[in-house]
Order: structure tokens, then sequence, then C-alpha cells
């Protein structure tokens, strides 16, 4: 087993901090940036498919792997960018491992690990037949679409949805069923072209190289494709010799020049990890966004109500049974009877806003009626749990084959952020027009991820509608502010919102009041504070 080379950098605990100097390759020069050429800072700005499940369970903790953490400001725009890890190494170098230990002793909630074995370009027949051979290279850089790779990346710093193509080695082609991943506060890109590519190198904040002695290299391979992938020990070593360790010393191997940090032994140099981990920490830190409940409180006051806001006309019978459902006295059957029969109304108002277009139908009489018709392709409720949920019947009794879709937001207790944990949307929303419903919003935090999550999806501003029993002059201004274009539709609005940020008078807590649970420990509103709605 070879010992590690003298690379031209310092070595710093068992890791390799490489400088700008170092060999470089001809072969290379087309791809990587000049030798010594560093990127100056950039100044930053202010999971349908089938998905994974959104979790990666280690020995110790439970990862949420999908998902969004609050970067949005009260303008509805994206504060930071998320950190790119890129991990570059030779097949069976162990970059994986790497990943999930960087990941584990990094302790920070919200991670994508994006792998380049993802990314391989469709083969042609003449090349699928070479690859049951053995006799097709998927180790030079043409065997990889860095476009998609490229855009993917930028979309994941950026906070949207993408889309990643699932690879099967077996078959050497995609399969039908591609997965959703979301943006994160962490992004790990691992593979073995991970440095390959100048574009790819822009969006990389950190570069390490994992290098294993090519001896293990090749048993871990051998045992991977064997077990894994069904192949033959002779077809391992000829594809190994014939393109696997030629690529290695031509694209990959000098590709360590240009990486941040170099990591001997793989897996097995915790010290090395434990040094990335607390760097990593400290850019996080210098990151770190929380979501300002006083920015959102006072960006907008004594603003006139957007002219995108449409109330419920207040009648005698919508007065007398606000009346009821405010009332602190009124049983909880009373309250969901008349919270129900205030949603239908609500969502028959909704529906005026829709957009229609003429249409003569022939009466039983014979005679042309000239009338009017939904002019959009289907219509897509989606509740913000837990509350919003109770407005899915109303919803499902006046519109007829409406599809279904569930936004799971709640606060991080440490932090006071508002954080999304679960969504299931229908296939093709973006054609949808979109009605989004949650009982109460006051600050409009919640509200406000919620479309953005629907904007990550293609849904056009101007399709989605925000529905809600009753919202703060807050939660209004907030999210008509960030989002112009979204019709804001409730039955009440209520100027005023207490320093724990709920709605006053308001209407308590909606959930344990709707569902008969107990109230937080703590007091705290669940919709209108816990929620962050």
């Amino acid at each position: 087993m070879s010992s590690p080379p003298a690379y031209p950098g310092i070595r710093i605990s068992g890791c390799w901090a490489l400088g700008a100097e170092g060999s470089s390759a001809e072969s290379l020069d087309r791809l990587l940036p000049p030798v010594g050429s560093r990127r100056s800072p950039r100044k930053r700005t202010t999971s349908q498919c089938k998905s994974e499940p959104p979790l990666l369970r280690t020995s110790k903790r439970t990862i949420y792997t999908a998902g969004r953490p609050p970067w949005y400001n009260e303008h509805g725009t994206q504060s930071k960018e998320a950190f790119a890890i890129g991990l570059g190494g030779g097949s069976a170098s162990g970059k994986t491992t790497v990943a999930r230990m960087i990941i584990e002793a990094l302790d920070v909630p919200w991670v994508v690990l994006l792998s380049m074995d993802s990314f391989y370009k469709v083969l042609t027949t003449q090349q699928q037949e070479q690859a049951a051979h053995n006799n097709f290279n998927f180790d030079h850089p043409d065997a990889f679409d860095f476009d998609l790779i490229v855009s993917t990346l930028k979309k994941l710093k950026q906070g949207k949805s993408v889309k990643v193509p699932v690879y099967d080695f077996t078959t050497h082609s995609r399969k039908k069923d591609w997965k959703t991943l979301y943006g994160a506060n962490v992004i790990i890109f691992e593979g073995i072209m991970a440095f390959a590519d100048k574009a790819l190198l822009e969006l990389l904040d950190m570069k390490i190289f994992v290098d294993t002695d090519s001896d293990i290299r090749l048993v871990r391979r051998l045992r991977r494709d064997i077990s894994e992938r069904g192949r033959d020990i002779e077809g391992v070593i000829k594809q190994y010799n014939k393109f696997v360790k030629p690529a290695f010393d031509q694209y990959i191997q000098p590709t360590m020049r240009v990486a941040d940090i170099v990591v001997p032994w793989g897996s097995g140099n915790t010290v090395a990890i434990d040094l990335i981990v607390q760097h990593m920490h400290s850019q996080l830190e210098e990151r770190k966004l929380r979501w300002d409940m006083a920015a959102l409180a006072s960006a907008h006051q004594c603003h006139p109500l957007p002219q995108t806001l449409s109330v419920l006309k207040s009648t005698p019978q919508v007065r007398g049974m606000h009346t009821i459902i405010r009332d602190k006295e009124t049983s909880r059957d009373e309250f969901i009877f008349y919270s129900k029969r205030l949603m239908r109304l609500l969502i028959e108002h909704a529906l005026s806003f829709l957009p229609f277009q003429d249409c003569v139908v022939q009466t039983p009489q014979g005679q042309d009626y000239a009338g009017k018709c939904y002019a959009g392709k289907q219509i897509t409720g989606v509740s913000i749990l837990r509350a919003g949920e109770t407005m899915e019947p109303a919803l499902r009794a006046v519109c007829k084959d409406v599809r279904i879709g569930t936004i799971l937001i709640q606060t991080n207790q440490l932090t006071g952020e508002p954080e999304l944990h679960y969504l299931r949307l229908p296939k093709d929303i973006s054609d949808d027009h979109v009605i989004l419903t949650d009982c109460t919003v006051s600050t409009g935090a919640a509200a406000m991820m919620a479309v953005r999550v629907l904007l990550d999806h293609d849904v056009p501003e101007d399709k989605i509608f925000l529905l809600s029993l009753l919202m703060a002059e807050m939660g209004v201004h907030s999210v008509a502010y960030a989002f112009p274009r979204v019709r804001i539709i409730t039955t009440a609005v209520d100027k005023r919102v207490n320093d724990l940020f709920r709605i006053i008078p308001g209407i308590g807590n909606f959930g344990d009041r709707y569902f008969g649970t107990d109230a937080a420990p703590d007091g705290s509103d669940e919709e209108e504070v816990a929620s962050a709605s």
C-alpha cells in the first residue's frame, strides 16, 4: 500500500491544505481554470415525480434531507445562498461515506446530498452495446451531462426545487421516475469529476478531494460492482484497467490541485473530517439568517390595504358567525359548525375571481343560453397543515374533481423560525389555479413560505389564491408586498398582533379549538405563533 505523496501544500492534522501551486495537465486545460487563478469572494444577494424519503438516518440521529429552511426575508426574497461542498476523488475512494460523516458531525437541520452518478448521459443504442461488454468509458468527462449538473446545482443554491434523474447501473440507463430535491442549508455534491468543469467549480464554496490508495479503491470497486451491479470479476478488472485507472491518472488526480482540502485515507481520517466540520460551522455562522418577526411587523405599517386583498362582505350573517366562533365560551361543536359555514362562503367568494370565458349551451327546450365557463385547466387546493386542512371538505363540496395537496410548516422552537417539513403536491401543478388555505394568518411567515414553495414548483404567482378565515393586517401586508400578484381572500382582517404575534382580538388557537386538542404548554398559539402563519 503506497504512502501519501508529497503534495505541494501544507498538511494540517491529517489533511492537506493545498496552495495555489500544483502540477498541471494539458488534458485538463479545456476544463479547469488556470493554475493560480482563484475566485474572489462573491457578493451574495439578500422534494410530480417520485421522491426519496426525506430523511437520512445515522447512528446518532435523523437528518432532514428534503425541505426548506426559512431563507426568505420580509420582502419574500432569498437572503443567503446555500453552502455548497464539492467532494471529488477516484472511483470507490469513499466520497459518499465521507459526505455522510460530515453531515452527521455538522449537525445542521437541512442537507442535500447530490451524487454525480445521477447525471450520466443517455446512451445511444451503440453505446449501450459497448457498455454491456464493458467497452464504454464511464470515467471520461464526456460521459456526464455537465450542463444539467450546473443548472441543477444553481437552482438548489437558490432554494428552488429540482428534478434529478435516477440512473440504473445494471442497464446503463436513466429510469423513468425522477426524484425531487429541495434547497437546504448545505448541499454536498460528490463525484469522480466533481472538479472537472469550470462552471461547476464556480458554484462550489468548498472543494474537498478524498485521496485513497489505489489498491483499496480497486478492492472496493470489485466488491461493489459484483454484489450491487451484477458484474463479473473479469469484466470489472477489464473496465478498471482499460478506463478507470487511465481516467484517474489523466482527469481525476490532476483536479487535486484545485481542491481546498485533500483528505488522505478517506473516511478513516477522522481528524481531517473534524477540521472540515469546524471550518464549515464558522462559514455557516457568517451566513446565518433569522426570520425577523420585528421586520415583518414594522415593514408595512400605516400602508393602505393592498388591492389584491378581497374581504367577504360583512353582512349581519357573516358578522353573527364571527361573533360565535370568536366567543371563548362557544362549544367545540358550535365552533366547528359555524367555522364550516364561513369556510363554504369564503370558498364560494374566492371562486368568483377565477377566469371565466363566454360559452353557449343548449337548454332542454332547445334554446341557446349565453353563459360562462371556467377558462383554466384545473383547480388544485393546497392546505397548510394542520388547520388549513379543515377547509378541504368545503373546497371539495364546491369544486368537482378538485385535486388536493398539503404542506407542513412548523416553527423551530429554538430559533422561532418557520421550517418546511413535508409537502405533497399533485403532478403538473404548474398548469393549475391553486387555492392555498390556512385558517389564520398573523405574521404571514408560513403563508409566504408556502407561496414560495408553489412558485418553486412553477405555479405562476397570479394563479395562487391565499384563503384564510381571519388575517392580521401585518400578514396581509407581508404577503402582498412579497408577492404582489397573489390574490388574498379572507372573511375578516384584524388590525393588531400582540408581542407574541397573536391576532388581536383574534379567534384563539384555531387548531386546538377545532380538533379539541389542549393548548401548547407555554400557551403559544399554534397557527398564529408556532406555525408563524
